[in-house]
């Protein structure tokens, strides 16, 4: 993946995130097997923020409002537990870049150059 946001409800296979880039995935992980799937060297792991729980619970619902899924339903119907199962993976590289865009915004540096900058550490 170099870009985009993915969600995988069901299980992962091991080495997940190899190649992966760009992009953030949220992996539903209720038994807490997805740690040991994952390169630490490639990816971080991280807790989904306010945000990341809004946009989410907003797919989560349209997909089960579409499919009729039973998985979201359940995971909708708890959504204050179901939630906080969600890992955000994101690859080192990329994080990299995305605070450098952010740190650019506040301090008014030209985005590009402060993305660039990054990329190339």
């Amino acid at each position: 993946m170099t870009g985009g946001r993915v969600v995988v409800l069901g299980e992962t296979g091991r080495n997940f995130a190899a190649g992966m880039s760009g992009g953030i995935a949220f992996v539903y992980d209720p038994r807490n097997k997805f740690h040991p799937k994952v390169n630490p060297e490639m990816v971080i792991l991280e807790k989904s923020d306010s945000e990341d729980l809004q946009w989410l619970k907003e797919l989560i619902v349209r997909y089960t409002e579409e499919t009729k899924s039973a998985l979201g339903e359940t995971l909708i119907n708890d959504w204050d537990n179901s939630s906080q199962h969600f890992v955000k993976v994101v690859p080192v590289d990329y994080k990299r870049v995305l605070e450098a865009a952010e740190a650019a915004k506040i301090t008014g540096r030209d985005e590009t150059e402060a993305v660039m900058a990054a990329s190339r550490k």
